[in-house]
Protein backbone atom coordinates (compact mmCIF):
# COMPACT_ATOMS: atom_id res chain seq x y z
CA UNK A 1 0.00 0.00 0.00
CA UNK A 2 1.12 3.48 -1.26
CA UNK A 3 1.39 6.11 1.50
CA UNK A 4 -0.37 9.56 0.63
CA UNK A 5 3.20 10.74 0.21
CA UNK A 6 4.01 8.60 -2.27
CA UNK A 7 1.03 9.05 -3.99
CA UNK A 8 1.24 12.52 -4.46
CA UNK A 9 5.13 13.06 -5.42
CA UNK A 10 4.13 10.13 -7.90
CA UNK A 11 1.60 12.22 -9.40
CA UNK A 12 3.78 14.88 -10.21
CA UNK A 13 5.21 13.64 -13.40
CA UNK A 14 1.90 12.72 -14.83
CA UNK A 15 0.36 15.80 -14.21
CA UNK A 16 2.92 18.10 -16.10
CA UNK A 17 2.69 15.36 -18.88
CA UNK A 18 -0.42 16.04 -19.37
CA UNK A 19 -0.41 19.74 -18.87
CA UNK A 20 2.14 19.96 -21.11
CA UNK A 21 -0.14 18.05 -23.95
CA UNK A 22 -3.04 19.96 -23.30
CA UNK A 23 -0.73 23.24 -24.31
CA UNK A 24 0.45 21.55 -27.35
CA UNK A 25 -2.74 20.97 -28.50
CA UNK A 26 -4.48 24.29 -27.77
CA UNK A 27 -1.56 26.08 -29.54
CA UNK A 28 -2.14 24.04 -33.10
CA UNK A 29 1.21 22.66 -32.76
CA UNK A 30 2.22 19.07 -34.24
CA UNK A 31 1.22 16.35 -32.32
CA UNK A 32 3.93 14.78 -29.46
CA UNK A 33 4.02 11.60 -27.82
CA UNK A 34 3.33 12.39 -24.62
CA UNK A 35 5.63 10.69 -21.85
CA UNK A 36 4.74 8.27 -20.09
CA UNK A 37 4.17 8.47 -16.27
CA UNK A 38 6.37 5.24 -15.73
CA UNK A 39 8.93 6.61 -17.87
CA UNK A 40 12.11 8.25 -16.00
CA UNK A 41 12.75 11.61 -15.65
CA UNK A 42 16.00 12.27 -17.11
CA UNK A 43 17.65 15.09 -15.44
CA UNK A 44 21.01 16.70 -16.93
CA UNK A 45 23.79 18.85 -15.50
CA UNK A 46 23.88 17.19 -12.59
CA UNK A 47 27.19 15.41 -10.83
CA UNK A 48 27.29 11.48 -11.09
CA UNK A 49 28.75 11.89 -7.65
CA UNK A 50 26.53 13.22 -4.68
CA UNK A 51 28.91 13.37 -1.93
CA UNK A 52 27.34 9.85 -0.63
CA UNK A 53 28.15 9.23 3.15
CA UNK A 54 26.55 5.82 3.57
CA UNK A 55 28.85 2.98 2.88
CA UNK A 56 27.48 0.52 0.57
CA UNK A 57 29.73 0.45 -2.61
CA UNK A 58 31.18 -2.93 -3.49
CA UNK A 59 28.82 -4.56 -0.70
CA UNK A 60 26.85 -7.65 -1.24
CA UNK A 61 26.03 -7.23 2.63
CA UNK A 62 24.15 -3.89 1.97
CA UNK A 63 20.74 -2.93 0.25
CA UNK A 64 20.49 0.41 -0.80
CA UNK A 65 16.55 1.65 -1.13
CA UNK A 66 16.25 5.46 -2.91
CA UNK A 67 13.21 7.21 -2.88
CA UNK A 68 11.70 10.62 -3.62
CA UNK A 69 11.08 13.36 -1.42
CA UNK A 70 8.39 16.34 -1.87
CA UNK A 71 9.15 18.66 -4.06
CA UNK A 72 11.78 17.00 -6.11
CA UNK A 73 11.41 14.83 -9.76
CA UNK A 74 14.62 12.45 -8.82
CA UNK A 75 15.30 10.09 -6.11
CA UNK A 76 16.94 12.20 -3.10
CA UNK A 77 16.77 10.25 -0.08
CA UNK A 78 18.93 7.05 0.31
CA UNK A 79 18.58 4.47 2.98
CA UNK A 80 21.19 1.94 3.43
CA UNK A 81 20.37 -1.53 4.77
CA UNK A 82 22.55 -3.82 6.17
CA UNK A 83 20.94 -8.00 5.40
CA UNK A 84 21.45 -10.53 8.34
CA UNK A 85 20.82 -14.02 8.10
CA UNK A 86 19.37 -16.43 5.38
CA UNK A 87 16.59 -17.96 3.87
CA UNK A 88 13.76 -17.80 6.52
CA UNK A 89 15.78 -15.68 8.95
CA UNK A 90 16.90 -13.32 6.41
CA UNK A 91 15.93 -9.89 7.75
CA UNK A 92 17.64 -6.11 7.63
CA UNK A 93 18.35 -3.32 9.39
CA UNK A 94 18.65 0.18 8.74
CA UNK A 95 22.26 1.66 8.94
CA UNK A 96 22.34 5.05 7.54
CA UNK A 97 20.10 7.38 5.70
CA UNK A 98 21.06 9.92 3.51
CA UNK A 99 19.04 13.29 2.29
CA UNK A 100 19.63 15.79 -0.42
CA UNK A 101 17.48 18.75 1.39
CA UNK A 102 18.01 21.49 -1.36
CA UNK A 103 17.76 19.15 -4.47
CA UNK A 104 20.76 20.02 -5.88
CA UNK A 105 22.07 16.81 -6.25
CA UNK A 106 24.31 16.54 -3.22
CA UNK A 107 23.70 14.59 -0.28
CA UNK A 108 24.06 17.06 2.42
CA UNK A 109 22.69 15.59 5.62
CA UNK A 110 23.11 11.93 6.89
CA UNK A 111 22.54 9.69 9.55
CA UNK A 112 23.89 7.10 11.41
CA UNK A 113 21.78 3.99 13.45
CA UNK A 114 22.94 0.85 15.53
CA UNK A 115 21.87 -2.41 14.99
CA UNK A 116 18.71 -1.38 17.19
CA UNK A 117 17.60 1.16 14.91
CA UNK A 118 18.43 3.93 17.88
CA UNK A 119 20.16 7.55 15.90
CA UNK A 120 24.06 7.34 16.53
CA UNK A 121 25.42 10.01 14.64
CA UNK A 122 24.35 13.23 11.66
CA UNK A 123 26.60 15.06 9.37
CA UNK A 124 25.04 17.96 7.61
CA UNK A 125 25.94 20.54 5.66
CA UNK A 126 23.49 23.80 6.96
CA UNK A 127 25.17 26.25 4.38
CA UNK A 128 25.29 23.98 1.01
CA UNK A 129 28.33 24.90 0.49
CA UNK A 130 29.84 21.30 0.34
CA UNK A 131 31.81 21.34 3.57
CA UNK A 132 30.23 19.35 7.02
CA UNK A 133 29.81 21.99 9.34
CA UNK A 134 27.46 20.41 11.83
CA UNK A 135 28.11 17.03 14.01
CA UNK A 136 25.39 15.54 16.42
CA UNK A 137 25.91 12.72 18.77
CA UNK A 138 22.88 10.98 19.60
CA UNK A 139 22.73 8.64 23.68
CA UNK A 140 19.24 6.58 23.87
CA UNK A 141 17.39 8.15 20.68
CA UNK A 142 17.99 11.42 22.20
CA UNK A 143 20.90 14.62 21.25
CA UNK A 144 23.47 14.10 23.59
CA UNK A 145 26.04 16.63 22.01
CA UNK A 146 26.17 18.94 18.79
CA UNK A 147 29.23 20.45 17.44
CA UNK A 148 29.19 23.63 14.77
CA UNK A 149 31.70 25.30 12.70
CA UNK A 150 30.60 28.67 13.02
CA UNK A 151 33.81 29.78 11.83
CA UNK A 152 34.19 28.00 8.54
CA UNK A 153 37.22 26.74 9.46
CA UNK A 154 36.39 22.81 9.03
CA UNK A 155 36.55 21.82 12.78
CA UNK A 156 33.94 22.18 15.42
CA UNK A 157 34.30 25.94 17.18
CA UNK A 158 31.56 25.79 19.12
CA UNK A 159 30.03 22.75 21.62
CA UNK A 160 26.63 22.23 22.56
CA UNK A 161 25.56 19.34 25.55
CA UNK A 162 22.50 17.64 26.63
CA UNK A 163 20.84 16.48 29.36
CA UNK A 164 17.71 14.55 28.94
CA UNK A 165 17.35 16.32 25.75
CA UNK A 166 17.62 19.98 26.98
CA UNK A 167 20.56 22.00 26.57
CA UNK A 168 23.02 22.01 29.76
CA UNK A 169 26.22 24.01 28.44
CA UNK A 170 28.25 25.32 25.68
CA UNK A 171 31.54 25.86 25.33
CA UNK A 172 32.90 28.17 22.20
CA UNK A 173 36.11 28.54 20.11
CA UNK A 174 36.10 32.40 19.55
CA UNK A 175 39.58 32.87 18.23
CA UNK A 176 40.06 29.61 16.13
CA UNK A 177 42.96 28.44 18.03
CA UNK A 178 41.06 24.54 19.08
CA UNK A 179 40.16 25.68 22.24
CA UNK A 180 37.13 26.99 24.16
CA UNK A 181 37.45 30.24 25.81
CA UNK A 182 33.62 31.31 26.19
CA UNK A 183 31.80 28.59 28.77
CA UNK A 184 27.91 28.65 29.01
CA UNK A 185 25.69 26.99 31.78
CA UNK A 186 22.06 26.97 31.25
CA UNK A 187 19.48 26.08 33.53
CA UNK A 188 15.81 24.77 32.58
CA UNK A 189 17.23 26.19 29.12
CA UNK A 190 17.96 29.84 29.80
CA UNK A 191 21.48 30.92 30.34
CA UNK A 192 22.62 31.15 33.96
CA UNK A 193 26.05 32.42 34.01
CA UNK A 194 28.93 32.33 31.80
CA UNK A 195 32.97 32.37 31.86
CA UNK A 196 35.84 34.04 30.10
CA UNK A 197 39.12 33.15 29.26
CA UNK A 198 40.89 36.67 28.96
CA UNK A 199 44.55 35.51 28.98
CA UNK A 200 43.81 32.64 26.64
CA UNK A 201 45.55 29.64 29.33
CA UNK A 202 42.23 27.82 29.08
CA UNK A 203 41.10 28.47 32.16
CA UNK A 204 37.78 31.01 33.24
CA UNK A 205 39.34 34.38 34.46
CA UNK A 206 35.74 35.78 34.85
CA UNK A 207 31.98 34.26 35.50
CA UNK A 208 29.27 36.58 34.83
CA UNK A 209 25.85 35.71 36.50
CA UNK A 210 22.15 36.71 36.11
CA UNK A 211 21.33 38.14 38.73
CA UNK A 212 17.58 38.59 38.46
CA UNK A 213 17.48 35.22 36.59
CA UNK A 214 19.94 33.95 39.98
CA UNK A 215 17.12 35.69 42.26
CA UNK A 216 14.01 34.23 40.54
CA UNK A 217 15.12 30.71 40.26
CA UNK A 218 16.00 31.24 44.65
CA UNK A 219 12.45 32.09 44.81
CA UNK A 220 11.12 29.39 43.13
CA UNK A 221 13.20 26.74 44.44
CA UNK A 222 12.12 28.24 48.37
CA UNK A 223 8.36 28.18 46.97
CA UNK A 224 8.56 24.77 45.87
CA UNK A 225 10.14 23.56 49.05
CA UNK A 226 7.53 25.14 51.27
CA UNK A 227 5.23 23.35 48.82
CA UNK A 228 6.61 20.13 49.75
CA UNK A 229 6.99 20.39 52.94
CA UNK A 230 4.40 18.49 55.26
CA UNK A 231 1.90 20.66 56.98
CA UNK A 232 2.63 21.89 60.88
CA UNK A 233 0.85 19.67 63.49
CA UNK A 234 -2.47 21.67 64.95
CA UNK A 235 -0.84 23.47 68.20
CA UNK A 236 -2.00 21.96 71.63
CA UNK A 237 -4.48 24.05 73.82
CA UNK A 238 -2.44 25.11 76.93
CA UNK A 239 -3.37 22.70 80.03
CA UNK A 240 -6.01 24.17 82.81
CA UNK A 241 -5.12 25.34 86.01
CA UNK A 242 -9.18 24.58 87.65
CA UNK A 243 -9.45 21.19 88.12
CA UNK A 244 -12.63 20.10 87.03
CA UNK A 245 -16.07 19.97 89.41
CA UNK A 246 -16.11 16.30 89.26
CA UNK A 247 -12.27 15.87 90.46
CA UNK A 248 -12.71 18.37 93.15
CA UNK A 249 -12.14 17.28 96.72
CA UNK A 250 -15.47 16.86 98.79
CA UNK A 251 -15.71 18.39 101.89
CA UNK A 252 -18.59 18.59 104.57
CA UNK A 253 -20.86 21.56 104.55
CA UNK A 254 -19.28 21.76 100.97
CA UNK A 255 -21.43 24.74 99.07
CA UNK A 256 -22.15 26.04 102.50
CA UNK A 257 -21.36 29.81 103.49
CA UNK A 258 -19.45 29.76 106.48
CA UNK A 259 -19.65 33.37 108.55
CA UNK A 260 -16.22 34.91 109.31
CA UNK A 261 -14.91 34.60 113.11
CA UNK A 262 -13.61 38.24 114.70
CA UNK A 263 -11.06 37.63 117.09
CA UNK A 264 -12.08 39.95 119.96
CA UNK A 265 -10.00 42.63 120.92
CA UNK A 266 -7.61 43.41 123.61
CA UNK A 267 -9.24 44.27 126.75
CA UNK A 268 -12.44 43.52 125.39
CA UNK A 269 -15.02 41.78 127.80
CA UNK A 270 -14.34 38.18 127.45
CA UNK A 271 -10.58 38.83 125.82
CA UNK A 272 -7.90 37.09 127.70
CA UNK A 273 -5.16 39.30 129.39
CA UNK A 274 -1.81 39.24 128.12
CA UNK A 275 -0.12 36.85 129.68
CA UNK A 276 -2.72 34.23 131.11
CA UNK A 277 -3.27 30.78 130.32
CA UNK A 278 -6.38 29.73 128.47
CA UNK A 279 -9.25 28.79 130.66
CA UNK A 280 -8.53 24.53 130.88
CA UNK A 281 -4.94 25.19 129.99
CA UNK A 282 -2.55 22.91 131.88
CA UNK A 283 -4.94 21.03 133.89
CA UNK A 284 -4.51 17.37 133.84
CA UNK A 285 -7.40 14.99 132.59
Amino acid sequence: MRSVLDKYVGSIPFVGAVLAGVALAGCGGAEKPVQSADAPRQVTGMSSDDQSKCEYKARSDREVRETTGPGSFMPNIRRVYAILGTGEDRRRILLCREVDTNLDGTKDVVRTFNDKGEKLNELSDSDYDGKIDTWVTFSGGRIAKVELDKLGSGKPTEWRYYVGGDLSRVQRDTNKDGKADVWEVYAKGRLQRMGVDLNGDGRVDRWDRDEVLARAQEDEESEEKSSDAPPAPPAAEPPTSEAPASEAPSQPGAGATTPAVTPPRAGAPGAAAPGAAAPGAGASN
